[in-house]
C-alpha cells in the first residue's frame, strides 16, 4: 500500500503492446509505426512484448499474459475492445496514443477502463516518458535526456516542441507526461503521482483547460507542498460577461482568477517555456529569499541599469548594501567601483573582487538574493570570474544568479555556471525575471499554509436572517438585489453601512431626510438599474428639506426619461459619509467558472472601470490573506499617511474582508457583488452603497456544504473536547500547518519500537518534506486529527507559561476509487492505556463516514500486538497481506 496507485502506468516492470502487425506497416496507424521505432530505440529496463494484431479476435491469445501496462495504438474502432481485454487479463494501467477522439468515444473508453478497474491514460495522448527506465512509450520524439524536472503538458504539438528545445539546452526530465482533450487520467493525477516521485525535485506544467476545478486545486495544492511547480498557461483573454452587472465582474477576466489560484496554491506561473524550465531549475535549487530585494553587481553601468529596470518593472526591490557592509568593502575594490545602489565593480574589476562584493551582498541581511553581470573585458578572464562565483555560491544560504554576456568568449564560462549548477541567462532582464519566480513562489508557499476556517472569531453573523432576504428575492423571480436588501446582508455580517431608508414620494424623502440630518444623499433604488450615476440615480450633499425634494423629482424625471422600462421602488435617502479624507475602497466577488467566488479588492468610486485597480483572492480568508490582498492592490500605498492624510484604520478593512468571506462561505447563491464605495478612515470603515447578485445554488449542493468553494475552510466542526482517564482533558481536532514543531516533538519522543511500528523505518525525526506534507493537508482528499493537550509549567521568575502538547495523531487519505480510505495512527509512549488511541481512531471513522467513504483500511505489522488488539476491539476485519507477510491487512466498514 505504499506504492502509488499508478505506479504500473508510470513505472512498469512488464509492457504489452498492441499496435498491429510491425511486419505490415501499412497496416498500422501512424502512431503505431513511430512507436515501434521509438521504443526500440533504448534497453527498456523491464519486460517489452509486442503483440501481432492482425485482427481483433487475434488478441484472444493474450489471455494468459501477465503485465503491469498495455499500451495501445490500434484504431479507433478496435480501442474499446482491446481496453475490454486489458481488463480480462486483469493489468492494472493502459495507455492510449491517439487523436482526434471525440468526447462520446473517450466516454465510453472512460466507462469501460472503470468498469475494468483500470487506470486510463488517453485517448488522445502522445504516451509518455520516463528516462530512467529507458522507457519511450510515446509519439512525442527520442527519449529525453534524464534529469530532475518532469514535463507534463495538455498539448502534443507543444510537448514535442519543448522536449526538442530541452535536447539542445541540456534540460533533463524524470517524467514526461502528454495529456490532451478527454483523457481519462488528468492533470490532477499526473500532478498527485509526480508529488510522490523520488526523482522529480520540480514539476512544469503546460496546461491549456480544467475540467474539475476542486480536483486540480487538491492535487495542485499537494503537490506544491512537496515540490516546486510551475505552471505555463495559454488562453490568457479576459472572460468577463457582458451580462455582467456589478463593477467587479465587468473588470476581472478568467486570467485574473487564474493567477490568483496559482498564488494559493503555492505554484508559480510563467509566460514562455524558455521561462518555465529557468523557473524550475532555479526553484529546484531549494533556496530561498528572504526577501524580495534582489542586489545587483555589475562590471559595467549599462547592464547594471538594464536589470535594475526590470526589477522595478516587475514589482521587486532593488537591495542595497547597508552603510556598514558598504563601508567595510569599498576598500577591497578597485578605485572606481561604486556602492550606492547597484554593485558596480568597476570594469577592472578581478574575480576576487566579485568574490568578496558577492560574499558581502549575500551576507548582508536588508538582501534576499545576488545577480552577477559580467560583461567582457578586456584582460578580464571570464571563465576565472565564473569560477569565484561558483567557489562563492558554496556558502550561500540565498538564491545565486548570474548573466554572462556576449556569446563567444564567455562559454567557457557557462558551463562553469552550469556544473556549478548556478542559473545563469543571456540578459539581465532574464535573469531578473528568474529571481521574481523565486520570490513570488516563497510568497506563495506562505498563502498555501493558510488554512482559514469558514467563520472568523468576530461575532456571529445572522446567517439565517441573509438566507431569508435571498430566498425572498429568488422567490421574485429576480437576481439582482436592490441597494437596500445589499445593505441588510452585509448588516447581518456586521459590516458598517450608512443607515439607509426608502422614500416613495418627494415629501417622505423630505421628512426622512430632516429626521437623519444632513448632509444626504438620494438614490434611485430599482432591480433595473445596475449603475446609479449612468442615468442620473444619484444626488449628493443635499443641505436642506427643499434640496431634497427637488433633487426627488429630478431624479425620478431624468430616470424615467433615460430608463422608462425601469422598476421603480422609490428613491433611499441616507447619510454622506462625514470623513472629509477618507478614502474610497471598492471590495466586490465574482464568480468564476470553473473556480467558484473570488474577492476582489481595490480602489472604489465612480471611475472604477478607469482605474482597474484589482487584487483578488479565493476564500476562504483569515487575517493574514486579508492583509496580503490588499498590500497587492494599488490603492493600499494611499492607506497609509498620505499627503496630510492621517493612516486609515486598516483593521477596519481586515474586519470587512473576513466578514465577506464569512458571507462567501455560508451564501453559496452569492454570484456577484460590489461595495463601491467603502470610506475608510483612521476611525474606521463604512459601506456607501452596495449592490450583489444572487442565484439559485445549483449542483454545488451534492458537494456539500463548501461544494461551491474551490478550497475547504478549516473543518472546524470536527473539533472536540474529551476527558482523560487520570484526569485532565484534551482536544482532538483537524490538524494544521503550524502544528509541525509539536509533531516533530512527538516523532522524537517515541521510542525506536513506536517510531518503527508507524513508518517502518528507523527515523530519528521527520524530514522536512515529510513534515509539510503531514501537516499542510488538503482537507479534500485527506484528514488528520491531533490530540492536543494544555501543559502548565513555571519558569526561572515564577511566571506560569501554558504550552500545548501534541499527544496523537490520526489520519486517512482518500483512496483513487473515492470511496475508501487509508488509515495510520501514532500515540505518544507515555499516554497508552488512555483510551487516546481508541478515540482518534473512532473520531476519523467518523470523519471519513461524513465524508460519505465506505470502507477504511490499514496495514500493520504482524509483530505489533497492541495495534491488533485495538483493531479487534473497533471490529475491524483482520486478513493476511499476501504482498508482504510481515503486515496485516485490517478493514472496517464504514
Amino acid at each position: 500500500m505504499d506504492k502509488h496507485y499508478l505506479t504500473p502506468l508510470f513505472a512498469p516492470q512488464s509492457i504489452v503492446v498492441l499496435a498491429g502487425d510491425p511486419e505490415t506497416p501499412d497496416a498500422q496507424t501512424p502512431y503505431a509505426q513511430a512507436l515501434h521505432g521509438l521504443l526500440k530505440a533504448q534497453r527498456f529496463t523491464g519486460t517489452l512484448t509486442f503483440v501481432n494484431t492482425k485482427m481483433m479476435g487475434t488478441l484472444s491469445d493474450l489471455a494468459q499474459v501477465k503485465a503491469d501496462l498495455v499500451v495501445i495504438a490500434l484504431p479507433q474502432e478496435e480501442q474499446l475492445a482491446a481496453l475490454e481485454l486489458v481488463g480480462r487479463i486483469r493489468c492494472d494501467a493502459a495507455l492510449i496514443l491517439s487523436s482526434g477522439v471525440d468526447a462520446e468515444h473517450a466516454r465510453a473508453l472512460r466507462e469501460s477502463a472503470h468498469d475494468n478497474h483500470i487506470h486510463l491514460l488517453g485517448p488522445n495522448s502522445l504516451g509518455i516518458q520516463r528516462p530512467h527506465l529507458q522507457l519511450n512509450a510515446g509519439v512525442m520524439g527520442p527519449l529525453a535526456k534524464e534529469g530532475p524536472l518532469a514535463l507534463v503538458s495538455q498539448s502534443g504539438a507543444l510537448t514535442a516542441s519543448i522536449l526538442d528545445w530541452a535536447a539542445s539546452n541540456g534540460v533533463g526530465f524524470s517524467s514526461v507526461i502528454s495529456l490532451g482533450p478527454h483523457t481519462s487520467l488528468g492533470l490532477p493525477e499526473a500532478l498527485d503521482f509526480l508529488a510522490s516521485d523520488g526523482r522529480t525535485q520540480s514539476i512544469v506544467v503546460y496546461m491549456e483547460g480544467i475540467q474539475d476545478a476542486r480536483k486540480f486545486m487538491s492535487a495542485l495544492r499537494s503537490a506544491a507542498i512537496a515540490k516546486p511547480v510551475v505552471v505555463l498557461k495559454s488562453g490568457r483573454k479576459a472572460a468577463g460577461s457582458a451580462a455582467a452587472l456589478t463593477h467587479s465582474a465587468a473588470i476581472v477576466g478568467s486570467d485574473d482568477v487564474f493567477d490568483a489560484v496559482l498564488r494559493r496554491a503555492g505554484a508559480v506561473r510563467v509566460h514562455s517555456f524558455t521561462e518555465l524550465f529557468s523557473a524550475a531549475k532555479c526553484l529546484a535549487a531549494r533556496y530561498r529569499p528572504v526577501s524580495k530585494r534582489l542586489a545587483i553587481i555589475a562590471n559595467g553601468g549599462g547592464p547594471g541599469v538594464l536589470a535594475a529596470d526590470w526589477v522595478n518593472e516587475i514589482h521587486l526591490e532593488l537591495g542595497r548594501l547597508s552603510p556598514e557592509v558598504a563601508a567595510q568593502l569599498a576598500p577591497q575594490l578597485p578605485p572606481l567601483a561604486a556602492l550606492s545602489d547597484l554593485v558596480d565593480v568597476s570594469e577592472f574589476a578581478q574575480p576576487e573582487h566579485f568574490r568578496l562584493a558577492i560574499e558581502a551582498a549575500l551576507n548582508d541581511a536588508q538582501v534576499g538574493g545576488v545577480l552577477v553581470i559580467f560583461s567582457p573585458r578586456i584582460g578580464i578572464d571570464s571563465t576565472a570570474v565564473a569560477e569565484a562565483v561558483a567557489e562563492a555560491k558554496r556558502r550561500a544560504a540565498k538564491p545565486l544568479l548570474t548573466c554572462w554576456m556576449g556569446d563567444t568568449t564567455v562559454g567557457a564560462a557557462r558551463e562553469v555556471l552550469h556544473k556549478a549548477q548556478i542559473p545563469t541567462f543571456r540578459t539581465p532582464e532574464a535573469a531578473v525575471g528568474a529571481f521574481g519566480n523565486i520570490a513570488n513562489f516563497t510568497q506563495n508557499q506562505q498563502l498555501l499554509q493558510q488554512t482559514p476556517p469558514p467563520l472568523s472569531n468576530l461575532a456571529k453573523p445572522d446567517i439565517a436572517g441573509a438566507r431569508l432576504v435571498i430566498e425572498s428575492v429568488l422567490a421574485e423571480r429576480r437576481n439582482v438585489l436592490t441597494e437596500m436588501e445589499s445593505k441588510t446582508l452585509l448588516a447581518a455580517f456586521h459590516i458598517p453601512v450608512t443607515r439607509t431608508l426608502l422614500a416613495r414620494n418627494a415629501h417622505e424623502a423630505m421628512m426622512i431626510a430632516t429626521q437623519q440630518g444632513f448632509p444626504v444623499a438620494l438614490k434611485i433604488d430599482s432591480p433595473d438599474i445596475t449603475h446609479k450615476s449612468d442615468v442620473g440615480g444619484v444626488a449628493l450633499n443635499l443641505h436642506n428639506g427643499e434640496a431634497v425634494r427637488n433633487a426627488f423629482n429630478d431624479i425620478m424625471q431624468r430616470v424615467k426619461r433615460i430608463k422608462p422600462e425601469a422598476r421603480i421602488n422609490g428613491i433611499t435617502v441616507q447619510n454622506m459619509a462625514r470623513s472629509r479624507r477618507g478614502r474610497e475602497i471598492c471590495i466586490g466577488l465574482v464568480s468564476d467558472d470553473p473556480f467558484g467566488p473570488v474577492i476582489t479588492f481595490g480602489a472604489g468610486g465612480t471611475m472604477i472601470e478607469l482605474i482597474d485597480d484589482r487584487a483578488m483572492e479565493l476564500p476562504p480568508l483569515n487575517q493574514f490573506l486579508a492583509r496580503r490582498l490588499m498590500e497587492r492592490s494599488r490603492v493600499f500605498e494611499t492607506l497609509g499617511e498620505w499627503r496630510g492624510a492621517t493612516p486609515v484604520k486598516i483593521e477596519a478593512l481586515e474586519q470587512v474582508l473576513l466578514r465577506i468571506s464569512e458571507m462567501v462561505c455560508a451564501l453559496p447563491q452569492l454570484r456577484e457583488m460590489d461595495i463601491n464605495p467603502l470610506i475608510v478612515d483612521e476611525t474606521g470603515a463604512v459601506a456607501v452603497d452596495a449592490r450583489m447578485v444572487v442565484a439559485q445554488q445549483g449542483q454545488s449542493l451534492s458537494m456539500g456544504k463548501y461544494g461551491h468553494l474551490a478550497i475547504l475552510p478549516y473543518p472546524a466542526k470536527y473539533e472536540q473536547i474529551w476527558p482523560l482517564r487520570d484526569g485532565g482533558e484534551y482536544l482532538v481536532r483537524p490538524i494544521r500547518p503550524d502544528d509541525a514543531h509539536m509533531l516533530q516533538q512527538l516523532v522524537k519522543g517515541l521510542s525506536p519500537q513506536s517510531r518503527y511500528f508507524r513508518f517502518v523505518s528507523q527515523l530519528a525525526e521527520l524530514p522536512p518534506s515529510m513534515l509539510a506534507k503531514f501537516t499542510l493537508i488538503d482537507y479534500d482528499r485527506e484528514m488528520a486529527l491531533v490530540a492536543v493537550k494544555q501543559e502548565r509549567t513555571v519558569d526561572e521568575e515564577g511566571e506560569v507559561q501554558v504550552t500545548e502538547r501534541l499527544l496523537g495523531v490520526s489520519r486517512y487519505v482518500t483512496n483513487p476509487d473515492r470511496t475508501t480510505c487509508e488509515f495510520a495512527l501514532v500515540v505518544a509512549d507515555d499516554m497508552a492505556g488512555q483510551g487516546l488511541g481508541a478515540r482518534l481512531m473512532l473520531s476519523i471513522m467518523e470523519v471519513a463516514r461524513d465524508k460519505g467513504l465506505e470502507h477504511i483500511e490499514g496495514l500493520v505489522l504482524t509483530n505489533n500486538p497492541n495495534m491488533l488488539k485495538l483493531m479487534r476491539r473497533l471490529d475491524f476485519e483482520i486478513r493476511s497481506f499476501p504482498e508482504d507477510p510481515e503486515f496485516r491487512l485490517v478493514v472496517h466498514k464504514l
